[in-house]
């Protein structure tokens, strides 16, 4: 074996320190980017059990001290919690589920539908996910004011119904399955009304799980539509109520304001754990069948 034939081999052991640095770089890698995510929510949930006077303690401590409910217990006082609530779990409830509904048929028309124009259609639908919310947010006010649905519970439902996002993911999903399914139910005579109740419909649980799922949570935490359109305290969403709460900020109890955004964070936090393994499957199915 010639001398230009070894040194061109690497040596074994700087291979395997190399090879036996992979794992404990990418576990620390990701034991940063968990630490950056998770601490202000630890910190967060840490200084709502603090008390008042001990909000702004130097040096910080993640344990508190002293711990204790009383930050909760002024949330209660100040704000109504459960009215609140209500009208957000009411308004990201049906949101949700009707864009399950219109994202579920306009994904299956655009993907199994044959019809005129449909590709300018599609683009024009995902054309509008160019356009910030900022610049519709009027037109969409004055048509709802000509209708009588200015801070009513229902303005803030009926707009959010469409969503080009779930068109589009609605649409990838149905065009992974096999055309097979609709080819055999239409030469048993079913129509497309009948093909998409009976065939794709259940298949794509999954999918329209992820729809819901992100719908319910992009929208229990929305501020700006509610702030724009809603004018009366008794139809305030959550994220706007606890806006009140900010006049704490002044008298140092932080960790009044912060316990209402732990109040603010729960439900979501539920939600995501319970969606969380039809968004995994939906997800994965997705891939398998493409």
């Amino acid at each position: 074996m010639s001398r230009a034939t070894l040194t061109s081999r690497p040596l074994p052991s700087l291979s395997r320190a190399r090879y036996s640095l992979g794992p404990w770089a990418r576990v620390a890698g990701l034991a940063v980017c968990a630490l950056l995510t998770l601490g202000p929510v630890v910190w967060t949930v840490s200084t709502s059990l603090r008390a008042p006077a001990d909000s702004f303690n130097l040096p910080p401590q993640i344990i508190p001290a002293r711990p204790g409910t009383a930050a909760y217990h002024g949330v209660f006082d100040q704000i109504d919690v459960w009215l609140l609530a209500l009208n957000s779990t009411l308004v990201t409830a049906l949101v949700a589920a009707g864009q399950m509904i219109t994202a579920g048929l306009a994904g299956y028309a655009f993907a199994r539908l044959d019809f005129r124009f449909r590709k300018p259609l599609f683009g024009l639908v995902l054309a509008t996910m160019m356009v910030p919310l900022q610049v519709t947010i009027v037109p969409v006010f004055l048509v709802l004011k000509s209708m009588g649905l200015t801070d009513t519970l229902l303005g803030l439902i009926i707009p959010a119904f469409p969503t080009a996002f779930g068109t589009f993911l609605m649409r990838q999903y149905f065009l992974g399955m096999p055309k097979d399914l609709g080819e055999a139910a239409m030469l048993d005579g079913a129509g497309p009304w009948r093909i998409f109740r009976s065939v794709y419909a259940p298949l794509a649980t999954p999918g329209l799980a992820i729809v819901g799922v992100l719908a319910f949570n992009y929208h229990w935490n929305e501020f700006f539509r509610p702030l724009i359109l809603e004018t009366s305290g008794q139809n305030y969403t959550l994220p706007l109520g606890l806006v009140s709460l900010q006049g704490n900020l002044g008298t140092g109890s932080v960790s009044v304001v912060l316990a209402g955004v732990v109040l603010s964070m729960l439900p979501a936090v539920a939600v995501f754990v319970v969606g969380q393994r039809p968004l995994r499957e939906g997800i994965t199915s997705a891939g398998v069948n493409r």
